[in-house]
């Protein structure tokens, strides 16, 4: 006897019409047609099943904050910086813990049950981290929330950035951050790689750095912090986030920075939607959208994740919590359109973003976590295509949340009833 037995899904490395059977909150068994009884039975009617969504690049501190103390009216990244500046002093704990845990609730309903936020330092009291603090520790029971100790502000540049990041780390933030790109200078911005490398290595704790989010080509801190990575043996536990001025770089220059990247082993992780958004602002006609060399990297073996970034704050008036959304964009900024393109795309929502994040138990396996999403969609390209329905998700084996089908009556003379957008319309691959 099976707690639960999810029939016939489809899963996304391809395997289709599979029983997934959940024992103990683990996945005891996948197979075709398990002849065993179980609590519970849901047919899947060939539909996919997916492990949660994770991701690994978010700000959760600033999240649906959008319109606080005012709007971004250029919609740059820098009136974007100087509003979150306005509004930080009047920050509480309480109306940061309240946001947050509004969009973990929307988070749930998309099938995302990882994320790594970024959690700003600059401000000397430091409410942002006890607030995301209290935060990881109420979501606990459904979201793995890993937090960044993140210096907005400059790690060099803000009059207390070095120590507050260094409070941070004591109260319990999981991962060293930095902003190189927006130090004063290029060696101060230098520098301030050198000193957090170093910092995490002495600490044993892993690196993710907001690196290059400009269009400017001769901005090249990933070069040193995949530098620093090899000089500290921090290989695999390195994060560069956008990347963006590689999108704007010479051919001859990323052809070393790539095996580089590589040779460190470094995770990296875009942002399309704020990247594409917020990048080549300076740009009349040719215009750069700013979103790094997705396919090359991919290409040398790099682990590429998605990162949804923001949703509705200073930087970003849209988002809707939805991973789904993030690679439907990736596909067209990137022009990944091929099959096999949309099945990497897919697995950097999912494994890739996963393994960025160091997640244990993880995936569609005999005896790893029964956590998983059913989406209302065949296979990977679909699911992207539609940016499809959740219609369950679940977290140790137990149902979380539930969405009923997107399905639309139609009174047209001789038509179909009814319409699932996820039937009859794509051929079969």
């Amino acid at each position: 006897m099976f707690d639960l037995i999810l029939r016939r899904a489809n899963l996304p490395d391809g395997r289709k019409a599979q029983d997934i059977a959940i024992r103990a909150g683990k996945i005891a068994e996948i197979a075709p047609n398990i002849d065993a009884t179980a609590r519970q039975e849901i047919d899947a009617t060939g539909r996919l099943a997916s492990p949660p969504f994770v991701d690994p690049h978010f700000h959760m501190d600033a999240t649906l904050s959008l319109g606080l103390p005012r709007m971004n009216r250029s919609g740059t990244l820098l009136e974007g910086i100087a509003l979150w500046g306005e509004l930080r002093p009047t920050l509480t704990i309480d109306a940061l813990v309240e946001r947050a845990l509004r969009y973990c609730d929307l988070a749930v309903t998309q099938g995302l049950l990882a994320i790594r936020t970024h959690v700003d330092t600059s401000d000397p009291k430091l409410t942002t981290v006890e607030a995301m603090l209290e935060v990881k520790a109420r979501v606990a029971p459904y979201i793995t929330l890993q937090l960044v100790a993140f210096p907005q502000d400059g790690y060099y540049r803000a009059p207390e950035g070095a120590a507050s990041l260094t409070r941070a780390l004591d109260m319990g933030v999981d991962i060293v951050g930095g902003i190189p790109h927006f130090e004063r200078t290029m060696a101060e911005g230098q520098a301030s790689v050198e000193a957090l490398c170093r910092l995490a290595a002495d600490r044993g704790l892993p690196v993710d750095m907001h690196c290059d989010e400009t269009d400017d080509p001769h901005s090249r801190h990933v070069e040193t912090l995949a530098a620093e990575t090899i000089r500290h043996g921090l290989q695999g536990r390195v994060a560069g986030s956008h990347l963006t001025s590689m999108h704007s770089m010479d051919n001859y220059y990323v052809s070393k920075l790539i095996p580089l990247i590589a040779e460190a082993q470094m995770n990296v992780i875009p942002n399309p939607l704020i990247n594409i958004m917020l990048q080549g602002r300076h740009d009349t006609y040719p215009k750069r959208r700013g979103m790094t060399r997705v396919p090359e990297l991919m290409a040398a073996g790099i682990n590429v994740s998605f990162g949804h970034d923001c949703v509705m704050d200073p930087w970003y008036a849209m988002g809707s919590g939805d991973m789904l959304e993030v690679g439907h964009m990736a596909i067209h900024s990137a022009q990944m359109g091929s099959l096999d393109d949309k099945t990497k795309i897919f697995n950097a929502l999912i494994v890739n973003s996963a393994k960025t994040m160091g997640l244990e138990n993880y995936g569609l396996e005999k005896g790893r976590n029964a956590d998983l999403v059913l989406l209302q969609a065949r296979d990977p390209a679909e699911a992207l295509r539609l940016k499809a329905t959740k219609l369950l998700v679940i977290k140790a084996g137990q149902i979380i949340a539930r969405t009923e089908p997107r399905i639309t009556q139609l009174s047209l003379q001789g038509r179909p009833s009814s319409i699932d957008p996820a039937i009859g319309f794509a051929p079969d691959y």
